[in-house]
């Protein structure tokens, strides 16, 4: 159908699409968006990231040049990248300051796919993104002050107000797994002891249980439903982490006033087995505060990937 055809039946007739990579320690995730969110095309490729910073680097930009290709060869404009990476990310200069997963240190990975493709690029923080993603595209969509919760390997926040992340001063904002609810507690990588990320992760939930039933490689999965089973060794286990999760949410609500707190990551796949006690325990906790709306994240493991596409898009409104 020509241009002028769609036109006069009024059907969109942009052909333009985004670049989206959402790096990670064990895969890449990327796809071709179009500007009203919806995925043209998407892979996953391991970012095997025990080859090196500059190896993952390189992976990347042939990713993202492939992707480019690809979106030619199907008769599209790529027009913007956007790429969304862990750890500390200066979002002004486009540089990926350090990522223990990824072992990035001061890479300029904005201006390097901004070079290979010929076209503005933008870097964001990976779970930064995925709370944008959520706030306009998924469960937060339509209020203003959306704080979403990454809950894994480890624990981030972003706070996300009218579809915008705030990074703070120093790129380091949302570090919510590092606020000390049980003083005195587990290590944290962080080199504290007692964070919530080092009680309430889905790794310390998985590495407590362990440790406490001698049952080998069990994972905060395996806690939830044997908690639901009604083991009691299991049940300890969930209850203690929720408790611990209550009160960094309680925090969290005392300095951001969300109006929706969406929770994302691994554990919030347990649903309603994590959500049902959560509420209870945060509404037992809350005096003069709101109740945020707590609920779970819509867009899965695909919110980062769609938040670099939203990073992109931005980059050229």
């Amino acid at each position: 159908m020509s241009r002028q055809a769609a036109e006069s039946r009024g059907e969109g007739t942009d052909d333009s699409v985004v670049i989206a990579l959402d790096v990670g320690g064990t895969s890449i995730k990327c796809a071709l968006v179009r500007p009203d969110g919806k995925v043209h095309h998407a892979e996953r490729h391991p970012t095997r990231s025990a080859r090196g910073p500059a190896a993952v680097t390189a992976k990347m930009l042939d990713v993202a040049t492939n992707l480019a290709n690809r979106a030619r060869a199907d008769g599209l404009d790529p027009v913007a990248a956007g790429v969304a990476v862990p750890g500390l990310v200066d979002e002004g200069s486009g540089v990926a300051v350090w990522s223990s997963n990824v072992g990035f240190r001061d890479v300029p990975l904005r201006d390097l796919v901004s070079d290979r493709l010929g076209m503005p690029a933008a870097l964001g923080h990976d779970v930064r993104a995925g709370g944008v993603a959520e706030a306009r595209l998924g469960a937060g969509r339509d209020q203003r002050h959306v704080l979403f919760i990454a809950i894994g390997t480890g624990i981030a926040a972003a706070h996300v107000v009218n579809g915008r992340a705030f990074a703070g001063a120093h790129g380091a904002a949302g570090e919510v797994g590092h606020v000390i609810v049980r003083p005195g507690g587990p290590p944290c990588g962080c080199g504290a002891r007692g964070c919530l990320e080092s009680v309430a992760s889905a790794a310390a939930i998985g590495r407590r249980y362990a440790e406490t039933s001698g049952v080998a490689a069990a994972t905060a999965f395996d806690v939830a439903a044997r908690a639901a089973a009604g083991e009691p060794l299991a049940t300890t286990v969930w209850t203690d982490a929720v408790a611990a999760l209550a009160d960094g949410l309680l925090t969290a609500q005392a300095l951001y006033d969300a109006a929706i707190v969406v929770l994302g990551g691994g554990l919030a796949e347990a649903g309603e087995a994590l959500l049902a006690p959560l509420r209870t325990a945060l509404d037992r906790r809350i005096t003069f505060h709101r109740t945020p709306q707590l609920v779970r994240a819509a867009l899965g493991d695909n919110a980062g990937c769609l938040g670099a596409a939203l990073l992109a898009l931005d980059s050229i409104a």
